[in-house]
């Protein structure tokens, strides 16, 4: 693992496995600087009134962009965050400090056992962007993950979950009909040169047991002035493009594909 200087004073990357995982900006946490990363703040956004706090469960943490993003956009918000890495969780708590009355907890636990640690009904959003050696770790895959964030999640909260994948999507479809068998209700966002399948890429998701019209609404909106334009795929168009799959059990679950690396 690494923190190196990013583009501008007070700004760090943290690398895992030889790929740049996050960027971090002391002086502005609302900056999102990785295109994904910020598809997952839009919907952060378009949870709820803005400037509202909100109970949040990040499953994986690694160097707290999103955790610092919600404190500096939603103060007062109550949020816990599961990371296995535990020298990573010491170096970026002595390298990279959260600032004081964060309302950000970190416990030092994979995701499956975590969770298991959370009580029912109290997240009104559950977000899940772990990665292991570059791939999403198998029993964050199956369906008896999912089960979980439901259980977790307050009526009317939502998952949101990063995958990658690249077209025809085998894994992705697994996972999304995994997903919709506790969660039914899908939005999912992604670039269109990922839908074409050109390359791979994230597909962010959001899920709930009600429709998310004014999530979709809102990310439409976002997705119009971005200067990353991205898709957003509603509730048929994501049946059409990323249904049609056989959710994973915990007996046949999978880790995401490994990284496609730049050539």
């Amino acid at each position: 693992m690494e923190i190196v200087p990013a583009d501008r004073p007070d700004a760090y990357l943290v690398r895992l496995d030889g790929m740049d995982q996050s960027l971090v900006d002391l002086a502005d946490p609302r900056r999102l600087a990785f295109e994904y990363v910020r598809r997952i703040g839009d919907v952060i956004d378009a949870s709820g009134p803005a400037g509202e706090p909100i109970r949040i469960l990040h499953v994986g943490g690694a160097a707290l962009t999103l955790p610092r993003y919600v404190a500096a956009t939603r103060p007062r918000s109550s949020q816990i965050v599961l990371e296995p890495d535990g020298e990573l969780v010491e170096r970026v708590r002595a390298e990279l400090p959260l600032p004081q009355r964060s309302g950000v907890k970190i416990r030092v636990a994979d995701g499956r056992a975590g969770i298991a640690g959370v009580r029912d009904g109290t997240m009104d959003l559950v977000v899940v962007d772990a990665f292991a050696e570059g791939r999403m770790p198998a029993d964050l895959t199956s369906s008896p993950f999912w089960q979980e964030v439901g259980r977790v999640l307050a009526p009317g909260g939502r998952l949101i979950a990063n995958l990658v994948d690249r077209a025809p999507f085998r894994h992705a479809r697994r996972v999304f009909a995994g997903i919709r068998e506790h969660l039914p209700e899908l939005v999912v966002t992604a670039e269109p040169a990922t839908l074409r399948g050109r390359r791979q890429g994230n597909l962010v998701v959001v899920a709930g047991r009600t429709a998310a019209d004014g999530i979709e609404a809102a990310l439409q909106a976002s997705a119009a002035r971005s200067g990353a334009p991205y898709r957003v795929l509603g509730g048929a168009a994501t049946s059409d493009t990323l249904g049609g799959g056989t959710p994973f059990s915990d007996a046949d679950a999978m880790p995401g594909p490994a990284p496609e690396r730049a050539r």
